[in-house]
């Protein structure tokens, strides 16, 4: 059984075509370092300290449950962020998922062709298929007396989880700089930082979805190393 109540409903893709600046430093070109690893941003958050404190097991709580509201708990959040800056990722802004220097994501069909997309687009599939398996009852049971499918809802919450965070990774990315216009940044890191807290404990993340390719890194993957080695994601050596 899950507690989930009404489902919200995903993003539009924007039409329209509008300018976005740069999530890069100014003035240093493509080298320059992104504005998410800067100080004071990268360590913005609404709360100091380990958010591995708050992705602990509840006692008494199914994991398959756990893990499913905190699945909808992020599709909500994240798809609300991306709502507030979706007038800036356009077909034309953005005519890749791009989430590094060197690394475009690509979808994979239902053929199981990897296609290029652009990012409203792809980040559009990926919340139409994510609401389609909440409101889905064989995926995320939602009366007394069901169960999770031991076997298929881990493969297919590993799916959802390695989407979200190529979300996470293309708004870093490309649309860090509205993210600090709407002084945002303490939430979205926050939200970030937990939802990388949680899928490192229940392996739902691979470190190579966090880091990328040595040729094509995730850009996202030095914040992980940056809040990993700063405590906030994990335990440090010698504690409890």
């Amino acid at each position: 059984m899950s507690f989930f109540g009404r489902r919200p409903k995903r993003s539009p893709t924007p039409t329209g075509s509008l300018s976005r600046q740069n999530s890069l430093t100014e003035g240093d070109g493509s080298n320059a370092k992104p504005l998410y690893l800067c100080s004071p941003f990268a360590d913005a958050a609404l709360v100091n300290g380990n958010f591995k404190t708050i992705v602990m097991l509840p006692k008494y709580v199914d994991v398959m449950e756990w893990v499913a509201v905190n699945i909808y708990d992020f599709y909500t959040n994240l798809n609300e962020f991306y709502g507030c800056i979706t007038e800036c990722c356009t077909q034309s802004s953005c005519p890749t998922m791009s989430a590094g220097s060197n690394l475009n994501y690509l979808w994979t069909t239902p053929e199981r062709k990897q296609v290029s997309l652009s990012a409203p687009t792809y980040i559009d599939s990926v919340m139409s298929s994510v609401q389609n398996l909440l409101e889905d009852e064989n995926v995320f049971p939602t009366k007394s007396g069901q169960d999770f499918h031991k076997e298929s809802f881990p493969v297919t919450i590993k799916h959802v989880y390695r989407q979200f965070l190529r979300i996470f990774a293309h708004i870093y990315h490309a649309h860090f700089h509205q993210i600090l216009h709407l002084r945002a940044e303490p939430h979205f890191n926050s939200l970030f930082a937990h939802f990388l807290a949680f899928g490192r404990e229940y392996q739902l993340l691979d470190e190579k979805d966090i880091r990328g390719d040595p040729n094509a890194p995730v850009g996202v993957g030095l914040l992980w190393e940056r809040w990993k080695t700063s405590g906030k994601l994990e335990k440090g050596a010698g504690e409890a």
